[in-house]
């Protein structure tokens, strides 16, 4: 290769291609050409010439700085993944013309300065010859000031790319050799290096390069080093700089970080905690100068210090209070509530510690300040008030969505806030401080409040989301603020967001509310109320907690089904979908409930109107919202087939709920029929059947030939996989013999199975399998189902092979569910390759399992199997590895090769060795490919099949991050790229 040659040039005809593309991704050019010029780049950035052109377009004058940034990013991804394509005698030249380079660019552009310091870091990793990496580097870029800059920047990315260093290609012991001569061998050096240059002039001692500098090497270097050296007056020094203060920041948080081990760090953090202290007046400092950035900086710095020291913090509460005090005034004084965020790990990680009984001294300690913590909690809670002091208007975020949905989310948070400090300073305390706002805004602007107008609302409305937030850690047992705040709640004036947050806080104690039924009555009365209020959020929240009340107070309301089932029929129409659902699970939870002789009757008058309704639609639906609404109606019959399922002896001639059922069943196969083309019916109908199943079992036997047969005909007529998904629980249910499953039945399931896999087959015959991925998935999901019940059968049976070759095939696909259910099918079918099957059988006399001999006929079969499919599936799985699976599909894809090998140790290792000689020329060194074949040729010969696992997994991995994954510079041109993996 001419690296030497076009390092000194070479002209603007070798890259013209590159520049051209780049100024069509940046152009007005339709998508095509953008795509076809985004394609060629990534090609372009893998490609032999690009070692050339990278180096020509750094040098060109004519070149502009996107190209030059293009180009420098594109050379770093070269380094790192393409190495091996260079001759290892042109190394010093590519060393020396970096360094050229990197002091050409010394005054920027930055971002290209940045890039092209990678590229000397990670050229410095894999020279392994280049013995003098830090005196060279000092040498070329140290004395000249200009060039200051550029050795700043390689000193702070040279630990990062080390770290980093498993996405390059050489070897652990090669990585652990290099690391130390790098890091550990330099760090002293690169210390007083950087202590020099800080005492160089004023403006050095300041600059943010510096600060990057030493976080970087902060893991490299006992701390104490720099904690006890100039170094870390500087750092401070830097804070009081605009320019600096970010990265002095960061900086410091490094530090704190290091120190979390307080024991191995009670020297340091004794020297860190005065020079700490005297942050705090730039507290109050920033908040009133309103520079929220600086404030921001600062409330990070207490709150991370807080989090590293915590435990110290819990043994010795009295000398570290004022860290605590200062972390409570930044939320105190955070007004834009910016900062506020960065404390919330803290006040968690300091309760766990003084909740404890060991640290019960601290409590006591910090009680005063949690419970101010809950005042300012609270304080932040309400929503703001508009600038016109309005209060009747219900855009307070003047149409930022985004502020809002941010704030609501923030608002949660503070929420989990309040429940740390429930179990500080208990709940009854937290319950009290709510009580009292809310009590005393009755007091002030009870009087004002008017229908829809409610003056300061806010103020209300924050403490009410206070109760709901801290719902969960109100025990049962509360009998001191409940009693007296739940019949204040019930009373609130008529404010759309205040309702709502009542609504919502009286659904979080319904808990206790089972167990102080006096005050039940009231609360359902006014969460049905709320059923007609003119707000959607009102009426959501409404249905959310009278599937709470129902729930949690069922054994309250089981007298009242008639009155519920009433109200539901009322309601239920004018509700939305996902509304309609909450009120229904309300109402299967009281059903559930119901005396086993009258449960026929009470299913069938909350269902029959729904049915009734259900039939109506059916009759005109023509268009898709109408079958959708369809679609939502089945889903009621469902959630109460789904909850309700009394127990019922197995031996019992019959279950009421199954009596039902019968009744239901001719509907929902008409139903079926009729809207067959539609998913979203035929997946909710196969839904019901499949919860019929799996809540009445062996009771639903009387159904089972109906059911086989429209599961079988909706299969064929639709092709959609939700036939086979109701047919899983059928095989679950009725595929081990026992009393009340006869052989017989178990045969005929099988059957039915065959029946449901040739109508697979015939479909991935007639489509590929992009057209199918959800028919796959629940295919091989039902497989594995069979072949754990059935396995002499299925693994003997004629279809074996055909659905061996299927699962081949659909390895060729990009979707991970159904790629991870045929992993999953085919690691379960090598599992019957030894002489104990892989699932045990269960002895009922003492509870133990045995294994399960694997008789030879199946053992047999497997092996034919495998010698025939075997060479297509480890293509399927390596090639699948490195170029297509998704990453969480590689440990199963992983397996099955380790089950190959396991199985036929020699054959898959020749399998291997010719579809790693089919990869394409370059793409990978010829003695890496060497390396994977004898190493696994070592492995088998040893008898360590297993570790051949990680060797492939590393192979893969690397090959995939050199070869495939798309490489950095192109980032940024994502948007113009129309991607479908549907």
């Amino acid at each position: 290769m001419a690296v030497a040659a076009t390092m000194n040039g070479g002209g603007q005809q070798a890259f013209a291609p590159v520049l051209s593309a780049l100024a069509t991704m940046s152009s007005n050019a339709n998508r095509s050409s953008k795509g076809q010029a985004h394609e060629y780049l990534e090609r372009y950035q893998k490609s032999e010439e690009a070692w050339n052109s990278t180096f020509a377009i750094l040098q060109s004058p004519q070149a502009t700085d996107e190209a030059k940034l293009f180009a420098a990013t594109t050379l770093k991804g070269k380094i790192i993944f393409d190495f091996h394509q260079l001759p290892r005698e042109t190394l010093p030249q590519l060393r020396d013309t970096m360094l050229s380079l990197l002091a050409t660019y010394a005054k920027g552009p930055k971002p290209i300065r940045t890039q092209l310091s990678v590229c000397l870091a990670n050229l410095a990793i894999q020279m392994l010859e280049w013995k003098n990496v830090l005196e060279t580097v000092v040498s070329r870029l140290g004395t000249d000031p200009a060039s200051a800059a550029c050795l700043l920047e390689f000193l702070h990315v040279l630990p990062e790319e080390v770290t980093e260093g498993r996405k390059i290609n050489l070897t652990e012991d090669e990585l652990r050799d290099r690391t130390v001569e790098l890091l550990e061998d330099n760090a002293q050096k690169v210390l007083q290096l950087l202590a020099q240059y800080a005492q160089s002039s004023p403006q050095a001692a300041k600059n943010s390069q510096l600060m990057e500098c030493i976080t970087s090497w902060i893991r490299e270097v006992p701390l104490n080093a720099i904690v006890h050296s100039p170094l870390m007056e500087v750092v401070m020094g830097a804070l009081q700089s605009d320019s600096s203060f970010d990265s002095a920041v960061e900086c410091l948080c490094a530090i704190f970080k290091e120190t979390k081990d307080v024991d191995e760090n009670l020297d340091n953090i004794k020297a860190l905690y005065p020079r700490l202290a005297t942050l705090q007046p730039k507290i109050g400092q920033a908040a009133d100068a309103e520079d929220w950035d600086t404030f921001k900086g600062v409330t990070r710095v207490f709150a991370e210090a807080g989090e590293a020291w915590c435990v110290l913090v819990a043994r010795q509460a009295q000398q570290f209070r004022g860290l605590v005090e200062a972390v409570l005034e930044c939320c105190l004084r955070d007004r834009e509530r910016e900062a506020l965020s960065q404390t919330f790990n803290f006040w968690y990680e300091l309760k766990q510690y003084i909740t404890l009984e060991r640290y019960m001294e601290a409590r006591l300690q910090f009680v005063d300040l949690y419970s101010k913590l809950v005042d300012i909690m609270i304080g932040h809670l309400q929503y703001p008030r508009p600038e016109s002091g309005d209060d009747s208007t219900t855009d307070l975020f003047e149409g930022d969505r985004e502020a809002e949905d941010k704030f609501r989310e923030f608002r949660h948070q503070m929420g989990d806030v309040l429940k740390d400090c429930c179990e500080v300073i208990g709940v009854t305390e937290c319950l009290q401080k709510s009580y009292v706002l809310v009590e005393q805004w009755v007091a002030q602007y009870g009087p004002q409040a008017q229908h829809g107008k409610v003056p300061h609302w806010q103020r209300l409305e924050a403490p009410l989301f206070s109760l709901r937030a801290m719902g969960r850690m109100v025990p049962k047992d509360e009998n001191i603020m409940l009693p007296r705040l739940i019949p204040l709640i019930v009373q609130i004036p008529d404010h759309e967001k205040v309702r709502f947050q009542a609504v919502m806080a009286l659904g979080r104690y319904t808990e206790w509310t089972s167990e102080h039924p006096d005050t039940l009555q009231d609360q359902l009365t006014f969460i049905m109320a709320a059923f007609h209020h003119p707000s959607s959020e009102v009426v959501r929240a409404a249905a959310l907690s009278f599937r709470f009340f129902c729930s949690d107070c069922r054994d309250l309301l089981k007298g009242f089904m008639p009155q519920l089932q009433q109200f539901y029929e009322q309601v239920i129409i004018s509700l939305p979908s996902a509304s309609q659902e909450e009120v229904t699970e309300g109402i299967a939870a009281v059903l559930a409930k119901q005396p086993l002789d009258t449960i026929y009757n009470s299913m069938k008058l909350c269902l029959d109107p729904v049915v009734k309704r259900l039939m109506t639609m059916a009759q005109v639906a023509n268009d898709k919202p109408q079958k959708l609404a369809i679609a939502d109606h089945l889903n009621l019959i469902t959630i109460i087939v789904q909850e309700v399922k009394p127990y019922v002896e197995p031996s019992a001639p019959m279950h009421p709920c199954v009596e039902y059922c019968k009744e239901l069943f001719p509907v929902l196969a008409a139903i079926c029929e009729r809207f067959v083309d539609f998913v979203p019916i035929v997946e909710r109908i196969c839904r019901c059947w499949r919860y019929m199943v799996l809540s009445y079992r062996v009771h639903v036997s009387p159904l089972l030939p109906q059911l086989a047969e429209k599961l079988s005909a909706g299969f064929t007529a639709s092709r959609q996989g939700c036939f086979l998904w109701a047919t899983d629980s059928i095989v679950r249910e009725f595929s081990d013999v026992s009393a009340y499953v006869p052989e017989s039945t178990a045969q005929a399931i099988y059957s039915f199975y065959a029946q449901q896999a040739t109508t697979f087959l015939r479909a991935l015959n007639d489509l590929p399998p992009e057209e199918l991925p959800d028919v796959i998935e629940d295919f091989f999901r039902l497989s594995a189902d069979v072949l754990l019940y059935h396995p002499d059968r299925l693994l003997t049976s004629p279809l074996i092979a055909p659905i061996l070759s299927a699962a081949s095939t659909s390895l060729t696909l990009l979707k991970e569910e159904p790629l991870m259910a045929t992993l999953h099918f085919l690691r379960d079918i090598l599992a019957y390759s030894g002489p104990d099957a892989p699932s045990s059988h269960f002895n009922p006399d003492d509870g133990t399992y045995t294994p399960r001999p694997n008789p030879a006929s199946v053992r047999t079969a497997v092996r034919a199997l495998t010698l025939a499919e075997g060479e297509t599936l480890v293509q399927r799985c390596l090639t699948g590895m490195m170029y297509t699976f998704p990453a969480d599909c590689f440990p199963d894809a992983s397996g099955v090769l380790l089950a190959l090998f396991q199985n036929l140790p020699n054959e898959t290792a020749g399998w291997t060795a010719k579809t790693v000689g089919m990869l394409p020329p370059g793409s990978i060194a010829p003695q890496e490919q060497e390396r994977l074949l004898r190493n696994i040729q070592q492995r088998i010969d040893s008898g360590e099949q297993r570790r051949i696992r990680a060797l492939v997994q590393d192979f893969t991995n690397a090959y995939r991050r050199r070869n495939v994954a798309p490489r950095e510079g192109l980032g940024r041109l994502e948007g113009t790229r129309f991607r479908f993996a549907g």
